[in-house]
């Protein structure tokens, strides 16, 4: 996803379950408003909402804002470029694993051939 060179000078993210808005917001160097309109602007980062809206953003969320965040601040990326940077890569991504898979169950099969043909 996102490489540790391209945010050197933002701190470690630690290993905990949930970080709240303003966690994230020192995490990624991002106001608390800032995260609230990209949550509208990128589909792919929804946090959980609990009791009074409050927010909720997991380990893979905090990657994803400091993805889009780099694209925007670091590569002169508009919103609508980044956009859809992220959803093509999640498709190269999902067309990977789709590949993958078909390789196993192909290798699977394979198998289950040689021991049918003894």
């Amino acid at each position: 996803m996102l490489e540790a060179a391209n945010n050197k000078e933002l701190p470690p993210i630690p290993g905990k379950r949930y970080f709240t808005i303003g966690e994230v917001s020192n995490l990624c160097a991002v106001k608390p408003h800032v995260l609230r309109y990209w949550e509208q602007e990128f589909p792919q980062l929804t946090p959980l909402k609990r009791r009074g809206n409050r927010r909720y953003y997991q380990h893979q969320d905090v990657l994803m804002i400091r993805q889009i965040r780099s694209l925007l601040y670091e590569e002169g990326f508009t919103i609508g470029g980044a956009r859809q940077r992220l959803i093509g890569d999640e498709s190269r991504s999902d067309q990977s694993q789709s590949k993958q898979i078909v390789k196993e169950v192909r290798q699977g099969l394979e198998e289950i051939l040689k021991i049918a043909r003894r």
